[in-house]
């Protein structure tokens, strides 16, 4: 999935259009952890014969799962870490399953110098099917001041 020891990008290195992706393939213990992480033990989450009889026709994985892919690329790639969430919108498209693969993505679209504020699109697709997408708004950390020489 993702290596969580990446170099940040400072405001001052982001540029319009700048992008970054991931995939992970959902498993069984990844929506067991979500669950007992999050507290949401719905059952059309973690109980088979229950979901069977819901309109999905069996288990679908939390779409704050899917969602929480986004802060995974915004926290560790890009921006990357120093990053503050400000703000994130959500537009659930469609159901992911466990099992399948989810492709994440995030772009730069706007960049806002007061504040430092970067803001981005953000996209999770299964095959050629868009599950989720929104935008986020994050600070990004500026460039430290470099100490000079006496």
């Amino acid at each position: 999935m993702v290596d969580s020891h990446h170099t940040p990008h400072f405001f001052e290195d982001l540029t319009l259009g700048m992008r970054e992706t991931l995939d992970k393939t959902v498993d069984e213990a990844d929506v067991a952890e979500f669950a007992r992480l999050s507290g949401d033990d719905n059952p059309i989450h973690v109980d088979a014969d229950y979901a069977a009889t819901t309109r999905f026709g069996g288990r679908i994985v939390h779409g704050l799962f899917t969602a929480s892919l986004f802060s995974t690329l915004l926290g560790t790639r890009l921006p990357g870490p120093g990053a503050i969430y400000l703000g994130q919108t959500l537009n659930f498209r469609a159901p992911v399953r466990i099992g399948d693969r989810i492709d994440v993505s995030v772009e730069v679209i706007e960049l806002t110098p007061k504040g430092r504020r970067a803001r981005l699109r953000c996209e999770a697709r299964v095959g050629e099917t868009v599950v989720l997408d929104g935008e986020a708004t994050v600070m990004v950390p500026p460039r430290p001041a470099t100490a000079h020489a006496a």
